[in-house]
């Protein structure tokens, strides 16, 4: 079984494959179109030698137009059309030689526009040859210029997308590292240790995952406790967490740390403003072919404005939006709410997709 993808990506075979069915294709319609003209098996013989001659004939014309395609246009056009009338001429000759000796034994015509009528017809042949070998050359150059488009532009979507991946990790560390100050300065050298260390932990998790890829849910899950036990350090028993993840989700892909920033914004602007802490939701359920992710907290909410929050120069939940947008385009919804009684609801939803089960 012929495999086209190969056939068409490899040039050199694809030219050998082409040039040679033109040309066995060129002898089976002659041959049918003079079939009542003569059924001998010598007129078959003369055809496949006609055929044989313009196959050796047009290969230089192969190596002339990709000379000829690099010089200006005038000098290009010139080179093609002195090159096919010689490449026909040649070929005519060929046929009056096959035709006049082997299969007419010798006889030659007194009428001398015969001859001119042959090139004229090996011309038009040599011409169509020449028109499908720059048509097929400048429909690869344009699928050639496709791919290199759509190769940059992939690359640069993953750029895009390591780009706001990564920059959570400043961001993250900023408010991490800032607190970890703050504990040093009040002397609790103790919590700022265990900080440190967890911290340590997150980050090496954190980097050893493709930030263009998506991973399973149980694995951003994991993420997402290392990281709260960051934040416990800090808040002790002041941060309540709970998790409500159906089973059928946790294999469910999801972009790497997408849950994160949600997370620290409700301890930053939630938890850390009640004296007596507060408490976190995380949820997950498939609902038909989506993937419904939901992160709420009881804290003092928020103004809230189209479903985004009103908060200026944050960089958490715009990066999300622009992940998301990035990742599934118009296939995803982004909603930020207000919980009940009081606090923030942020609800994600996300096409279900399952990969290949990671241990």
């Amino acid at each position: 079984m012929i495999n086209w993808q190969k056939l068409f990506e490899n040039r050199e075979r694809l030219f050998w494959t082409l040039h040679t069915g033109g040309w066995a294709g060129f002898a089976v319609v002659y041959y049918i179109g003079s079939f009542l003209h003569d059924m001998r098996g010598v007129w078959l013989f003369v055809i496949g030698l006609n055929a044989m001659a313009g196959w050796l004939l047009t290969i230089p014309l192969r190596y002339i137009y990709r000379w000829a395609r690099l010089q200006p246009l005038w000098k290009m056009l010139v080179t093609i059309a002195i090159s096919a009338y010689f490449i026909a001429l040649c070929w005519a000759v060929l046929k009056n030689v096959n035709y006049w000796e082997i299969y007419k034994h010798g006889y030659r015509p007194e009428v001398w526009y015969m001859y001119f009528t042959n090139t004229i017809n090996s011309l038009i042949m040599v011409v169509c040859w020449s028109g499908l070998y720059f048509g097929i050359k400048n429909f690869q150059m344009l699928q050639k210029e496709k791919q290199n488009a759509l190769k940059a532009s992939t690359m640069a979507h993953q750029a895009h997308l390591k780009m706001l991946r990564y920059q959570l990790n400043p961001h993250f560390l900023f408010n991490t590292l800032n607190a970890i100050s703050t504990l040093i300065l009040v002397k609790d050298n103790k919590t700022a240790e265990a900080m440190v260390s967890r911290l340590s932990d997150f980050l090496r998790y954190s980097l050893d995952k493709d930030p263009i890829k998506k991973i399973p849910l149980k694995h951003e899950i994991q993420a997402l406790e290392l990281y709260l036990e960051i934040e416990k350090v800090r808040f002790d028993d002041r941060l309540d967490v709970s998790w409500d993840i159906a089973d059928n989700c946790k294999d469910a892909l999801v972009p790497s740390l997408i849950l994160q920033p949600i997370i620290e914004n409700a301890i930053k602007f939630a938890i850390s403003k009640m004296q007596e802490g507060g408490k976190i939701s995380i949820v997950a359920r498939s609902f038909g072919r989506d993937l419904m992710l939901e992160v709420s907290d009881n804290g003092p909410g928020a103004e809230i404005e189209n479903g985004q929050l009103k908060r200026c120069n944050g960089v958490g939940l715009p990066n999300i939006h622009e992940r998301l947008n990035s990742l599934y385009a118009t296939n995803h919804s982004f909603v930020v709410s207000h919980n009940q009684p009081t606090g923030i609801k942020v609800n994600i939803r996300i096409p279900f997709e399952v990969g290949e089960h990671d241990n």
